[in-house]
């Protein structure tokens, strides 16, 4: 398969996927009474939609296809860059912060990066400020049932690469109860596209299924306070340490889509 039919079939699975995490967001509002939706902002190289309601506090959904070339010094650290500093990048990147201080906070993101070679990229984690054992439990279970499916070792070496990545050595501290993370598969283009799908809808099923359990439980003064200070080390991770962050950045994206990671509100002792 040529090169070029890969990126538009890639490209209509995320801007597909945009579109079931949306619905499915906004139908948890519904479910809570609120009418809220998200709101819809185009630029040149994609769209990204961002929702401020009852259930979730402040949270972005947004795809991206961006066409550039990476500075010399950015360029070093991609594969496939090193003669030509010409890319093409395509994904989808999800992040929710719940107004309950007892849902946790939800990342995810896949992307199809292609330079001279060509990759997916991506991962999912869940960051409580209120630990939940069982929550943590059943989290993992799903993920590694989802990598099962499609090479025994995935889950293992995913969770490993995770907890290393989401990891904020200033604070000596992981920033949540993790879950997986990989980048560089080029392997066979056919099963790791069937993966990076079934990371997106796995993805899309744990929204529910975590929220809905404890969308309407009663939370306090003190536990809104415990999820500001977290949130604090969310912001810190994100500017420090995200490579998406910083791939962004670096690669023409637009800031406003880029840092619609940043929570609402947080604070710091």
């Amino acid at each position: 398969m040529k090169l070029e039919t890969k990126k538009k079939i890639v490209k209509k699975w995320f801007l597909q996927l945009q579109n079931i995490i949306c619905n499915s967001i906004e139908s948890l509002e519904k479910s809570y009474g609120s009418k809220i939706k998200f709101k819809k902002n185009k630029w040149k190289h994609g769209e990204f939609r961002i929702i401020k309601g009852e259930v979730i506090e402040k949270g972005g959904v947004a795809f991206s296809n961006v066409k550039g070339k990476f500075s010399a010094k950015f360029a070093k650290k991609i594969p496939g860059a090193g003669g030509s500093r010409n890319f093409w990048s395509t994904g989808v990147s999800v992040v929710l912060h719940p107004k309950n201080p007892k849902i946790p906070a939800m990342h995810f993101n896949t992307r199809f990066i292609c330079t001279k070679k060509s990759w997916f990229g991506g991962g999912m984690d869940v960051t409580p400020c209120i630990l939940d054992n069982k929550e943590k439990k059943n989290f993992h279970k799903e993920l590694k049932k989802m990598c099962d499916l499609h090479n025994k070792k995935y889950y293992s070496n995913y969770k490993k690469w995770c907890d290393k990545y989401f990891f904020i050595p200033h604070r000596n501290e992981s920033r949540g109860i993790g879950g997986i993370f990989f980048d560089y598969k080029m392997d066979n283009w056919k099963k790791d596209f069937l993966f990076v799908k079934d990371v997106g809808i796995t993805f899309n099923h744990l929204i529910k299924k975590i929220m809905k359990k404890k969308i309407f439980l009663k939370w306090t003064k003190k536990e809104k306070e415990i999820q500001l200070l977290k949130r604090g080390r969310y912001v810190e991770f994100n500017l420090l340490y995200d490579r998406g962050t910083k791939f962004g950045l670096n690669s023409g994206g637009n800031p406003e889509a880029i840092l619609m990671s940043m929570p609402p509100q947080a604070k710091w002792k």
